[in-house]
This record gives structure tokens, C-alpha cells and sequence, in this order.
């Protein structure tokens, strides 16, 4: 490629998202590079005993909870073969992952533990009071989200599928088109598009929906009450065209 020729990154859904970093609500949890995990924080129920987990490539936390007193948290690991070990608090069942085979990505919400097979299907385990669980007939799924009671699942054709709670409309997200990545936060699923801009669905008591006007988007992430998106921007000597950034899309993050 000549380096002196602007260039645009072709625009594409990224496949199997590899978290390395993920949050509970009150532990913190740490891939290493040698695939080793760490984690601090709360440990009442085990959440951060991960000390002997090998050969891991993503890592998710769950417990998407507001409210004060839910300290109960869970965490999962997706290791190099595609099984999954998990620790925590399970009364719901939430860590039963020790049969899965052929994972490629991984997502846990509020008593829940969901993960995206290689063929594009999906499981799940955990709490199903409001049929958060109900993904097994989900086909062509390329990445997953799992919030308040609620999973969310992208297909390949830009489309999104969502179970679960949606008193405050946070699953009617039929009419979605062109998106490239979900996520799911408390009463809320954000959608980004392939053109940069954002769409969200939900409790928005704190504007945490607000996002109509976000252009040039490439990331997002949703929080318990407020909602992020990441810019591509670049400054400098543009003599080149070097700086000519503001319509890429799909570009591939690190951990990612």
C-alpha cells in the first residue's frame, strides 16, 4: 500500500468481539496478555477468585444492577478452546457453563450468563423469569449483549433480536437496520449504525438515550444510567490527507 494515498477502511460487522477488560458492579476484571485473569473488588461470593484460570481470551462481569444492595456478581472466561469457566454467586444457575463447547464470544448480565456459538446460534443460563434466556432458536447472531433482564443479540445482517423485560420498551428493537455493534445497559439497548450514528431504546429518565445527534461514532458502551460513544479523530499535519479519518467505520479496536 502506498503510505502517501489516503485510504478508508472497508465497512463490515465485526465478528466475535474479545473482551479483555469487564466490570461488575463492585469487581473489576483484568485479561493478561499470557491469558492469565485478575481481578479486585468485592469477593463475597468468589466473583474475583479467577487467580488459577489459563489460556483465556475474553473475560465478562455480571450484575447490571442499580439498586444498593445487590452485591451478588458473577464472572465468566472464554478460554482458547471454546469452553467457559465461570465463578460467583450462582443461584440462578448463572455459572452452570462447564458443558459449552465451540464459544467464540461471551456476555453476562444480572444473574445470567449468555454466549455466542461459532455456528451463530446461542445459549444461555440463568435467571428466565421474563424469558431473558430464550435465545435458542436466535440464528446468524454475530455478537451478543446482555443487560437488566434482558439479551440482545446482532445479527449479520445488521438486524437485532432482543428477549426479555421491556416495560420500558428497551427490546423493540425489530425496526433496527445497518448495525454494527449492541450493547445493553439498565432498561436500555444501544445500537450503533454502520454510518457512525447511534440509535437507543429505553428508560431515559437521565438522557441516557439521547444519543440522535452522535455522528462519526465508532465504539459504544452502555453503562447502568448513561451511555458512551467513542470518536475516531485524528489531528496534525494533514498534507497527506494522514488526518482524513472522519468516515471510517467498522474500524477493528484494540481487544477486539
Amino acid at each position: 500500500m502506498d503510505c502517501n494515498s489516503p485510504n478508508k477502511a472497508s465497512l463490515r460487522v465485526k465478528r466475535w468481539p474479545k473482551d479483555t477488560i469487564a466490570a461488575g458492579r463492585r469487581h473489576t476484571v483484568g485479561l493478561k496478555s499470557d491469558g492469565s485473569v485478575t481481578a479486585v473488588g468485592d469477593n463475597k461470593f468468589g466473583q474475583c477468585n479467577v487467580s488459577g484460570w489459563r489460556e483465556i481470551v475474553a473475560v465478562a462481569a455480571g450484575n447490571v444492577h442499580m439498586a444498593p444492595n445487590t452485591g451478588n456478581a458473577h464472572t465468566i472466561g472464554l478460554q482458547s478452546d471454546g469452553t467457559v469457566v465461570a465463578v460467583g454467586w450462582n443461584k440462578h444457575g448463572q455459572c452452570n457453563v462447564s458443558g459449552w463447547r465451540d464459544i467464540v464470544a461471551v456476555a453476562a448480565g444480572w444473574r445470567r450468563t449468555v454466549g455466542l456459538r461459532s455456528d451463530g446460534t446461542v445459549v444461555a443460563v440463568g435467571q428466565n423469569n421474563e424469558g431473558q434466556c430464550n435465545v435458542s432458536g436466535w440464528r446468524d447472531i454475530v455478537a451478543v449483549a446482555a443487560g437488566w433482564r434482558r439479551t440482545v443479540g446482532l445479527r449479520s445482517d445488521g438486524t437485532v433480536v432482543a428477549v426479555g423485560q421491556n416495560n420500558e420498551g428497551q427490546c423493540n428493537v425489530s425496526g433496527w437496520r445497518d448495525i454494527v455493534a449492541v450493547a445493553a445497559g439498565w432498561r436500555r439497548t444501544v445500537g450503533l449504525q454502520s454510518d457512525g450514528t447511534v440509535v437507543a431504546v429505553g428508560w431515559s429518565k437521565h438522557g441516557q438515550c439521547n444519543v440522535s445527534g452522535w455522528r462519526d461514532i465508532v465504539a459504544i458502551a452502555a453503562g447502568c444510567v448513561h451511555t458512551v460513544g467513542l470518536q475516531l479523530i485524528a489531528v496534525g499535519d494533514n498534507q497527506f490527507g494522514q488526518c482524513n479519518v472522519s468516515g471510517w467505520r467498522g474500524i477493528q479496536l484494540p481487544g477486539n
